[in-house]
């Protein structure tokens, strides 16, 4: 370990294991700055935090330094929606219309939620997509959402809906609670409040900038033909590709002056806090979500595997379930009931029920991984030590 990496935080006596590999991903693995946290059986074990947030000053990342964690939202998202069906605000296997009447348009009429939340849609682009004025008016929003054409028959294929998921995410949020809040009003007054979490959906303007740890982008290259699989990288360099179509304003949450955009809601990718406050809430859900009044049923179908659409689970794609990511052969976490939800450069985020583990990690020295290395190498860590592996 060199001097200028100070590793902080604690551990239980039997994580240990994970402290050591939270210290060798600085020493080997290209680490720059990184908090993980798990919690087991209810109680905190791991809370580590280390290296700097700032690149360009050297400024340590401190206790209750925040990240941007772009995909990994998706899965507090989820937590936002599927509490939602637990207090009955809408059902999973409703048609979205239903909720939503103007959504019918162009042959959407039949699409469920849960067809939507596996992202079988076929409604991963905008048809219309200029600035990030159009996501930052919710009702303008909406006209454009419920005018957008599937790209294909809903329910028969799989593609990512990278941006798009989110804000359908909202509006159905939005026009089944009672009191018309979006996604990430929801998740504040209904879980991150309650819980005591530092994560926000949309960042609020009273985060100091001093909180905030700034990102090392990804280098996209041939060295990434090696550490994407050869389909994606593929389609990650296409500009007519699906994957590329869907990630168009992504990078809408970032603000070069003020490190990332304030009071703007990107529920896909947009969201900012710290390791501590996923693992805290996944592990709510983990171990039945009573602080929340959670209902088994609602958890159950949490738990299920993914439903594949028709023309089956495309090859190396992860499979999708309830607007979380689930577990499968090719992108295995946890245990077949785990759920939960990785970002571009390295960050993820679960709950594993049967371990009853609540998990999180997160970073500013973006990778290229699909799964990264230094969150394999901590999980591998976090099941050995609870005997596991």
């Amino acid at each position: 370990m060199t001097k200028s990496i100070h590793i902080s935080g604690f551990v239980k006596p039997e994580f240990e294991a994970v402290r050591e590999t939270f210290e060798e991903n600085f020493e080997c693995r290209d680490e720059l700055g990184a908090a993980c946290c798990i919690y087991h059986r209810g109680e905190k074990v791991v809370d580590l935090w280390g290296g700097v947030r700032n690149e360009s000053t050297g400024e340590p990342w401190e206790e209750n330094t925040m990240v941007i964690m772009y995909s990994t939202t998706k899965g507090l998202a989820g937590l936002a929606m599927a509490l939602a069906n637990s207090q009955g605000l809408f059902d999973y296997d409703e048609r979205v219309s239903t909720y939503w009447p103007e959504f019918a348009q162009q042959g959407k009429d039949k699409i469920t939620i849960r067809e939507l939340l596996a992202h079988q849609a076929g409604l991963y682009a905008f048809d219309e997509m200029d600035d990030k004025n159009l996501i930052a008016d919710l009702d303008r929003l909406a006209v454009v959402l419920a005018k957008q054409k599937p790209a294909y028959e809903p329910g028969s294929k799989q593609d990512y809906h990278a941006l798009t998921l989110g804000f359908y995410e909202n509006e159905i949020i939005r026009r089944t609670d009672p009191q018309g809040r979006s996604i990430g009003q929801y998740f504040q007054e209904e879980i991150a409040s309650p819980l005591g979490l530092d994560f926000y959906i949309r960042l609020p303007e009273e985060i100091p900038n001093s909180r905030l740890a700034t990102t090392r982008q990804p280098k996209f290259n041939v060295r990434s033909m090696f550490t994407l699989p050869f389909t994606i990288f593929l389609a990650a360099i296409n500009p007519r590709s699906a994957f590329r179509k869907s990630l168009v304003g992504s990078l809408f949450p970032l603000d070069k002056e003020r490190i990332y955009a304030r009071n703007f809601e990107v529920p896909s990718g947009g969201g900012v806090g710290t390791a501590r406050a996923i693992a805290h809430a996944y592990s709510v859900f983990a171990t039945g979500g009573k602080e929340l009044g959670l209902k088994e049923k609602t958890l159950k179908q949490l738990m299920a595997p993914a439903v594949p659409p028709l023309k089956g689970f495309p090859k190396h794609s992860p499979q999708f379930s309830l607007g979380f990511f689930k577990p499968s052969p090719e992108n295995p976490f946890g245990h077949p009931s785990s759920f939960g939800a990785p970002g571009t450069g390295g960050s993820f985020g679960f709950a594993d029920p049967k371990a009853k583990i609540g998990y999180g990690y997160v970073l500013n020295g973006m990778g290229t991984y699909i799964t990264d290395p230094r969150d394999i190498a901590l999980r591998k860590a976090m099941y050995r030590s609870i005997g596991a592996d």
